[in-house]
């Protein structure tokens, strides 16, 4: 069978998805199982997957499935605890004396303050928290979703302390240390010193990106949910958006080459919404105009989900500050402590740990859960039950808030379960008789071999799909980094650069994979716009992908031609 072929049947499921999603706006719950069941049937007759084969794979996206659940369980349930304690009313209220425009609140907590907590956690941990926040903010639940998901991107390269790079990149050390010892490694001479290379090269890819995003951003907020409808009015914070952008892209892109691939989200995040939060309490470069949502009478139906947003509230301090922020000020602590290597509690909580091993008798096939290390688990649920006693809660409310969470999990949990279970048949697609290249890498294989040398324009775009398939930039460069290698390989073009792109698509991949948005969209109660979000965050991803590919070409033809 011929490449082309086969990447068509592979790409069948997703394109399924998106068509019934995108095209019919049929909500994930429903176009997901649809989807789960071509890529079945594909691996059983076409990749000759043998059907006790697919059920293992099926269960064990079952399984991972479950794993994000918690996650976004305990995200839900924060919300809700900050909802009737009477502490997300002071934090909206001490928001509110910050500023009371949109733009400049979508600039703090979806671009710089997720930032930090991807940097921190990772795994779809900043819009769980970030789209909560804007929704109690008054922000329709769509608008929420929708800039947490596309500024949820720049960090993703370095996030969870920068897994994607140095566990999604694990796979090329032997290709690297072999020619580190054939003296055809330039100047690198350890793996280590390659991904610190590859951290370095995608910050710098990530970096323009920095600035046009928070900008973009705004322009389709208040195009897509302003009374004007104008893409000119999300201009008007332009002054505090590139302050903002500088105020991270400085540490960021300096911890990437001083200190390594595993800070620079975080650190950079960290040091900037300190920065901008001050700076913008002393009123420091906010724009003169506020910009708020019209009327919520005048709001489209699809914009809010199952969670009310409250109009024209006059949002009352029911504590101080400080210990309305105290839950988050522990979940960013908890975070980093539980994080970083050099303490002992990350390898603690990893300790813990039920594993099952060849599923339904096949190797490939397993499933693992840590449940402390999940941040559904340490620290969403351990944080909102200390909430409880900090915030002096009673058992009323303790019974609304855990019920309500519940109730929650209800419409995302069968989208997530397909969804999941849909990409680990994909991955296991390459356990295969008859010797083909999995489904993602057959999609891959082809469209390289119809952008030949300008393969660098596309490279990010790959990374991009790996994402889309399995929501994850970790598992996209574990799937595609070997391939990406090759090619840079076959065409005499720098591996580094072209690695890094991989890691830089599948960050920018997060805008529109299925498994963030069902997620995302969950956290704030919206049911059934998956397809719409898809549609719109691919513009934002499509102008990345552009902007990197085009850097990716000058660099490894004009700027640096010879790098390894």
């Amino acid at each position: 069978m011929s490449l082309a072929l086969l990447a068509s049947i592979a790409l069948l499921p997703i394109a399924l998805a998106l068509v019934l999603m995108v095209g019919f706006r049929w909500p994930a719950t429903r176009a997901m199982p649809l989807a789960w069941l071509v890529t079945a049937l594909a691996g059983l007759f076409v990749w000759k997957m043998p059907l006790s084969f697919v059920l293992a794979s099926t269960l064990s996206g079952f399984g991972g499935a479950i794993n994000v659940l918690i996650i976004v369980f305990g995200a839900i349930l924060i919300l809700y605890t900050l909802r009737d304690s009477g502490g997300m009313e002071t934090i909206n209220h001490g928001f509110h004396g910050i500023s009371r425009d949109r733009r400049v609140q979508v600039i703090i907590i979806a671009a710089i303050f997720s930032a930090f907590l991807e940097g921190a956690a990772g795994f779809g941990t900043p819009a769980a928290i970030a789209a909560p926040l804007l929704l109690s903010l008054g922000f329709p639940a769509l608008a929420a979703a929708m800039v947490c998901l596309i500024l949820n991107s720049f960090p993703v390269t370095f996030g969870a302390v920068g897994t994607p790079v140095w566990f999604g990149l694990s796979n090329l050390k032997p290709q690297v240390e072999a020619a580190i010892t054939a003296g055809q490694a330039g100047d690198i001479t350890s793996f280590a010193m390659f991904l610190k290379a590859i951290g370095q090269w995608a910050a710098l890819f990530h970096l323009p990106m920095v600035f046009i995003m928070p900008l973009f951003v705004n322009m389709m907020l208040t195009r897509f949910f302003g009374k004007n409808k104008s893409w000119l009015e999300g201009l008007g914070a332009w002054k505090f958006s590139l302050f903002a952008s500088t105020c991270f892209a400085v540490p960021y892109v300096a911890t990437a080459f001083l200190i390594g691939e595993e800070f620079p989200a975080l650190v950079g995040g960290l040091i900037a919404t300190g920065l901008v939060v001050t700076a913008a309490k002393r009123g420091f470069l906010l724009p003169e105009k506020v910009w708020d949502f019209g009327p919520q009478a005048t709001w489209e139906k699809e914009w809010t989900g199952t969670i009310a947003t409250e109009e024209n509230k006059e949002f009352k301090a029911h504590m101080s500050q400080f210990r309305a922020w105290l839950p988050y000020v522990l979940i960013g602590v908890i975070l980093v402590l539980t994080r970083v290597n050099f303490l002992p509690l990350k390898a603690w909580l990893n300790s813990i740990s039920f594993d099952v091993h060849a599923i339904l008798g096949y190797p490939s096939v397993t499933y693992s859960i840590k449940p402390l290390y999940l941040p559904g688990t340490i620290p969403f649920m351990l944080v909102a039950v200390l909430t409880i006693f900090l915030h002096g809660m009673n058992a009323e409310k303790i019974r609304a808030t855990w019920s309500d969470s519940f109730k929650a999990l209800k419409n995302p949990t069968i989208a997530m379960f397909f969804a999941v279970a849909m990409v680990e048949i994909f991955k296991q697609s390459a356990q295969n008789s008859l010797e083909l290249p999995s489904m993602p890498l057959a999609m891959a294989q082809a469209a390289a071999g119809m952008a030949g040398t300008s393969w660098p324009m596309f490279t990010s775009f790959v990374g991009a799909l790996g994402a889309f398939i399995t929501g994850s930039n970790t598992v996209s460069d574990l799937l595609f980094a070997e391939f990406q290698y090759a090619t840079a390989t076959q065409l005499a073009i720098s591996k580094q650069i072209i690695v890094s792109l991989q890691a830089v698509g599948g960050a920018m991949g997060n805008m529109v994979c299925i498994h963030n948005i069902v997620a995302a969209s969950a956290t704030v109660g919206l049911v059934g716009q998956e397809g719409l979000l898809i549609r719109r965050n691919s513009v934002p991803m499509l102008l990345y992908g552009l902007i990197v590919g085009t850097l990716g070409l000058v660099f490894c033809y004009i700027m640096f031609p010879g790098t390894y």
